[in-house]
């Protein structure tokens, strides 16, 4: 297994924030981003990035954080008890973006890279992260397209790349206390280390790298669509599950609090507004109740095609 380079992760990932950002902001054409650097006190830090009130984006938040310490988090080391007593080192790029029109879906995205060491054994390494999308309103044609996008970011790496982490997507994205989807998944990955440095470092960069291709055509399709009070009131309520999904089950977000990040940078994804109401289903036949029936619900939006 080749030896673990952190300075061209680090690198890369600075890059990506950069690309993801000039490209969003040119979707909205109005808002830019500002940036915050920051230090965390037990080591490390990061710059924040937020986009807010754009006329496409209501708000985005593009964060790069580089972080380390002697100790671990319970939420690291309940699962791998080997890492106990290691020094540790993570960094990555995560990513949410909230757009202003309810038919605009919402998208996250992640990636990122952990390093353990102690002196005299072996480095324990891994890659992670992912890109998911969550519509309010349901496309087919975006579906397909945002599957595609991540069927590609998987195929130089073999046939069932895209199908294991599409699965584990669907898996992690379901939101058990309501037994729903968060949205229609995408990728996700975690503790990959067993193709060597050099190749999963290349997937976890093609995961990067299509992001944008995935996203920005979808954003582009939808931001200008007509809306009223009552998709804007349905878009707030599902904003309401993405909030429950963050704080509840997120292990990123267990991981930073836990790991005694920087607050304002871990709950950044959180929409700008959302709201809840007891009981609510939707109206028999609308679009609000396809959107529970055919876009909240795992399924291969790939059946069939060869494109």
């Amino acid at each position: 297994m080749s030896h673990p380079d952190p300075s061209a992760v680090r690198q890369y990932l600075l890059e990506l924030q950069d690309r993801i950002c000039a490209e969003l902001e040119e979707d909205d054409g109005e808002a830019r981003f500002q940036e915050e650097l920051w230090d965390r006190e037990q080591g490390g830090g990061g710059r924040s990035r937020i986009l807010r009130d754009g006329p496409v984006l209501e708000q985005g938040g593009v964060g790069f954080s580089h972080v380390f310490g002697e100790t671990l988090p319970p939420a690291a080391t309940a699962q791998r008890p080997e890492l106990a007593g290691r020094g540790w080192q993570a960094m990555g790029v995560s990513l949410v973006i909230h757009p202003r029109n309810p038919y605009a879906p919402t998208s996250h995205a992640n990636i990122r890279f952990f390093l353990a060491e102690k002196q005299g054994e072996p480095a324990v390494w891994w890659f992670g992260g992912g890109f998911d999308l969550t519509p309010y309103y349901g496309f087919d044609e975006d579906a397909v397209h945002w599957h595609r996008e991540a069927r590609a970011a998987c195929d130089p790496f073999g046939d069932q790349v895209y199908p294991r982490y599409k699965h584990w997507c669907d898996e992690y994205f379901h939101m058990p206390h309501r037994d729903e989807q968060r949205g229609i998944g995408g990728l996700f990955f975690d503790d990959l280390n067993d193709w060597g440095f050099e190749r999963s470092f290349a997937f976890m960069r093609s995961v990067g790298d299509h992001f944008l291709p995935a996203y920005r055509p979808i954003l582009q399709r939808r931001h200008g669509t007509p809306y009223g009070e009552r998709e804007r009131n349905f878009q707030l309520y599902r904003r309401g599950r993405y909030v429950e999904f963050n704080l509840l089950w997120d292990r990123g977000t267990k991981f930073g609090i836990q790991s005694g990040g920087r607050t304002e940078s871990i709950l950044m994804s959180l929409p700008p507004l959302a709201r809840w109401e007891y009981g609510w289903t939707p109206e028999p036949g609308s679009e609000e109740e396809r959107l529970y029936q055919r876009f909240l619900q795992p399924r291969d939006w790939l059946a069939g095609d060869t494109v």
